[in-house]
């Protein structure tokens, strides 16, 4: 198995859980955009006992507090990719925590929506 989360150095990882460890994202889509990866090697979040669920759960919170104070800001995009259609690349279950701040984009409506561009755009104009 050649699984690039499988192989992480332990000085890439910035916080760590039971299940879980967190690492910035090889391909950030803003400061701190941060991974938070299973150490079980599984494909989707389904896939995870309710216990890792639980864990990446606080993991998650922590990883946010900190990119809070290291960040200034307090708002975020949280998104897990499940399965080939929903756009995952990599097999091994993995959770994005993004940090947004004011002007990243021009409207930041719609959020995680824009996934499906077609149908991001709920709210009239």
């Amino acid at each position: 198995m050649n699984c690039p989360f499988c192989n992480i150095l332990e000085h890439e990882i910035i916080a760590e859980s039971e299940y879980f460890f967190a690492k910035l994202d090889g391909y950030p889509v803003s400061n701190g955009h941060t991974l938070l990866i299973s150490k079980r090697h599984v494909a989707s979040y389904f896939d995870l006992t309710e216990a890792e669920q639980m864990d990446m759960v606080k993991l998650l919170n922590l990883v946010k507090s900190n990119a809070d104070k290291q960040f200034l800001t307090s708002h975020y995009n949280v998104g897990i990719n499940c399965g080939e259609l929903s756009g995952q690349t990599i097999g091994h279950v993995h959770i994005h925590l993004i940090p947004r701040i004011q002007g990243d984009v021009d409207d930041p409506r719609g959020g995680v929506r824009w996934v499906i561009p077609s149908k991001a755009k709920y709210w009239d104009e």
